[in-house]
């Protein structure tokens, strides 16, 4: 009795490979920089307690903190997404049954459009504050539209992911998601 040989799926255009080597470097430089603001947020919280513990003035040390974790935070969404480090929840797809794609189709569909959604107004917020000359209210009187400015790029980056994630969906029957044992979490 011979094996039946398993239908190959062809190998991605050039260019599909290009774009998807670009996407995956566009999560992983927005994941760097996440990285790098938790260690500047690292950086501004010690130089604050030592300017307290010298006695000195550190203005608006908690606001920089504070957009430094903004910042982090939205920019390592699409890499945690691409890495499967979000939670999902199973329980109704796997419920599903055979209809589970559907049930997935649907679930990306929703994401990629609040995704969006969200992008939009987050870009739309810092152009508001640009116009509107919007400072902060701590001592240093920062521009706001520059620690929103992170933020509108990581929200922009994770709808592109959203969205990454439900063509690839469409087109392969996967959404892309590096799952691991350690990194799938499913509730």
């Amino acid at each position: 009795m011979t094996a039946q040989p398993t239908a190959a799926r062809p190998a991605p255009a050039p260019a599909a490979r290009i774009l998807r080597r670009l996407l995956d470097a566009l999560y992983l430089g927005a994941g760097m920089l996440a990285a790098l603001s938790l260690l500047a947020l690292l950086v501004v919280i010690v130089a604050a307690m030592a300017a307290r513990w010298l006695g000195l003035q550190f203005p608006g040390g908690t606001e920089y903190a504070a957009y430094l974790l903004a910042s982090s935070s939205f920019m390592a969404l699409a890499l945690a997404l691409r890495r499967g480090a979000h939670i999902r929840v199973g329980l109704l797809l796997n419920a599903l049954g055979r209809r589970r794609r559907w049930g997935e189709l649907w679930c990306w569909a929703v994401g990629a459009a609040l995704g969006c959604y969200f992008a939009w107004y987050a870009i739309s917020m810092v152009r508001w504050s640009y116009k509107l000359h919007d400072v902060s209210q701590g001592q240093d009187a920062t521009p706001l539209w520059i620690p929103q400015l992170a933020m509108a790029a990581g929200a922009v980056i994770f709808a592109v992911a959203l969205v990454d994630g439900l063509i690839s969906l469409l087109v392969t029957g996967s959404a892309g998601i590096q799952a691991g044992e350690e990194s799938q979490r499913e509730i």
